[in-house]
């Protein structure tokens, strides 16, 4: 990538590609790009620059807010974007559905933290807009290689850490110590889940939010029989959150973006929550895509994120359409397996981008979690065409039943082999669903 500079020194330009014309151009030296250093200097680059010296050429002057953790960022993130828009800020969000500044769409879905070059050139363009506050979705990926170097964060917040990502960080020891590297620095702001045991606490300037425990943020008191009622405290003051959206874990997403506006802004409890109230939701995070009967899709693609969803619908019958990906962590799918099993009575196993893998092959791989005498009790159809797969459980549907469709969310393809086909689960569910009569 290269990026041009606002009000240039010494070069115009600047680049973490050793190929690009070196002319009038400086070449970004990050862990990624460390490699090709020789390739820039025989290419005729003549300034090299760390990711801490990029930021004395750029004049990126708004609030950083950085958010990471197993499930969660996504909302959270939207969460946190629609209060400080609706509070009259202008802003910029960055992360998994793409780039957006003041609800404009500027780039579209990619990797959940791009490059460091593409997160400068994002800040840098809220900047010219005006923007107050940038807010971002932090990967485990982008803090162990370093994406994020040089950025100051006015607040950093975890959401929580289970399980993912170990066929690229290998033990679930590396994938937590990972997460919480992101918050050893004494000097920033930090807001942490105090209900989640893994993570660790530096002692200074570190905020809680938190349903079971004691925290800075608390819930007094709860409801999610009907989307969520909470009773939510913050020292003396108290407000009541009714939103329409699902689940507990949507609870502590909604504490956590709460519990951050008022720690940048220190607004009236009453006033972020009021306007928490009027977020729509994240397209795919527990979307409800027809309500009678109840069909719901979620992104939830790990054991603890299929388990928030499940124990959202406690009070319902649950049926369940999901997969798990191809060449990615295979440890995750007999325990994805045996989730599902405990919860739904109903499970159509199907293909989630099984991509060089053989689809069959994943399926078994998540039965192998479910004991012999769990699967008796149930109900368990393998469809590999996951198309077929929604289409049947849709036939079978009972008007007591909740149809669960996970692991895809707002992805609109599906990698096969070597082909990426287009394929939605929400069009899936709306195509079949107008030509049946409940």
């Amino acid at each position: 990538m290269k990026f041009l500079l606002r009000n240039p020194k010494t070069f115009c330009f600047i680049s973490d590609d050793s190929r690009e014309d070196s002319k009038d151009c400086a070449f970004l030296v990050t862990q990624s790009s460390q490699k090709y250093l020789q390739h820039a200097r025989e290419n005729g680059f003549k300034d090299f620059l760390t990711p801490q010296e990029l930021g004395k050429y750029l004049d990126l002057n708004l609030k950083i807010i950085g958010i990471t953790g197993t499930n969660g960022k996504t909302t959270t993130a939207a969460m946190i974007y629609s209060i400080l828009l609706d509070l009259g800020y202008k802003v910029g969000l960055l992360g998994t559905r793409g780039f957006f500044i003041n609800e404009k769409q500027k780039r579209p879905k990619g990797l959940t933290t791009p490059s460091l070059l593409e997160i400068y050139s994002a800040i840098d363009e809220a900047r010219l807009e005006k923007c107050e506050y940038f807010v971002m979705e932090v990967s485990s990926h982008a803090i162990i290689q370093n994406r994020i170097e040089g950025l100051i964060f006015d607040l950093r917040i975890l959401t929580n850490i289970t399980s993912d990502h170990l066929d690229y960080h290998k033990t679930l020891e590396n994938y937590i110590a990972t997460k919480n590297s992101f918050f050893m620095n004494p000097n920033d702001k930090k807001l942490l889940n105090k209900d989640e045991p893994k993570a660790q606490y530096a002692l200074q300037n570190t905020l809680t939010y938190g349903i079971e425990s004691n925290a800075t943020f608390s819930v007094k008191a709860y409801s999610l029989r009907n989307g969520i009622t909470a009773q939510i405290t913050y020292g003396k003051e108290e407000a009541t959150l009714d939103v329409a959206f699902f689940g507990k874990h949507n609870l502590y997403n909604a504490l956590a973006a709460i519990g951050a506006v008022k720690i940048l802004e220190d607004l009236p409890l009453e006033s972020i929550i009021a306007k928490l109230e009027g977020f729509g939701g994240v397209k795919g995070r527990m979307q409800v895509v027809s309500e009678n009967p109840l069909v719901i899709v979620d992104f939830a693609h790990t054991e603890d994120g299929m388990e928030k969803v499940f124990e959202s619908f406690l009070h319902r019958k649950i049926v369940v359409v999901f997969g798990a990906g191809g060449d990615r962590d295979r440890l995750k799918r007999p325990k994805m397996g045996l989730c599902a099993a405990r919860y739904a009575h109903t499970l159509y196993l199907t293909s989630d981008n099984p991509r060089s893998e053989n689809p069959l092959q994943i399926i078994e791989e998540i039965l192998s979690g479910i004991p012999e005498e769990l699967r008796k009790k149930r109900n368990i159809y393998v469809e590999e065409n996951r198309s077929f797969a929604i289409k049947k459980a849709l036939e079978n549907l009972q008007l007591d039943e909740v149809l669960l469709i996970l692991g895809r969310g707002d992805e609109n393809y599906q990698i096969i082999g070597e082909e990426t086909l287009e394929f939605d689960d929400c069009k899936e569910v709306e195509k079949y669903i107008k030509n049946k009569v409940f």
